[in-house]
């Protein structure tokens, strides 16, 4: 299988979840700080659409036995990033991109010994194409979100912006307790 690709997607080797993740599965997806977890028999993503939420989600998941870099290299997490694929080298993963039965495209990512990215593709619950991020991304950089957009409230579990270029509101899905701004996609 292969697993959805969005925004920032934090990608967790399942294998190492079961040897390394304090309470296996069970505590892993009590753990996902939001309704992003896709899940296939070799890789378990999370997304996230602010570069914090995704760094404090890592560190959570290292505080649980995982390692996400070892001398730069992906070790038990990865991220990867919807536009360019993984942030760091990672010798377990591949990412693609895959036309969707009835049009679209999505990235993905597949365990490189699965069945690859012609194998069904796992999505978060009740995930559907029109109206997704992979329809409709949009990115802003840190350095650059003065210029675009502005902060016009924060709700609980989102970021609500003001597109200086189209007059549209973007909403950016934050993970509890976290107040810091940032680039992210919306």
């Amino acid at each position: 299988m292969a697993v959805l690709i969005e925004a920032i997607s934090v990608i967790v080797r399942r294998d190492r979840i079961a040897v390394r993740y304090a309470g296996g599965w069970e505590a892993f997806e009590h753990d996902v700080p939001n309704g992003t977890l896709c899940a296939d028999d070799d890789l378990a993503r999370v997304g996230f659409m602010s570069p914090p939420d995704a760094k404090a989600f890592i560190a959570a998941l290292e505080e649980e036995g995982l390692r996400f870099l070892v001398d730069g290299v992906a070790e038990d997490v990865a991220v990867v990033d919807q536009q360019q694929g993984p942030l760091n080298p990672c010798r377990w993963l591949t990412f693609g991109k895959r036309t969707l039965e009835g049009g679209g495209t999505v990235a993905t990512c597949w365990h490189t010994e699965g069945t690859g990215p012609a194998a069904p593709l796992a999505t978060p619950a009740g995930w559907e194409f029109e109206g997704s991020l992979s329809q409709q991304f949009h990115f802003v950089p840190a350095e650059r979100m003065e210029e675009h957009v502005h902060l016009l409230r924060r709700d609980a579990g989102q970021d609500v912006y003001l597109d200086l270029t189209t007059g549209r509101e973007i909403y950016i899905a934050r993970t509890e307790g976290e107040d810091e701004g940032g680039s992210g996609a919306g």
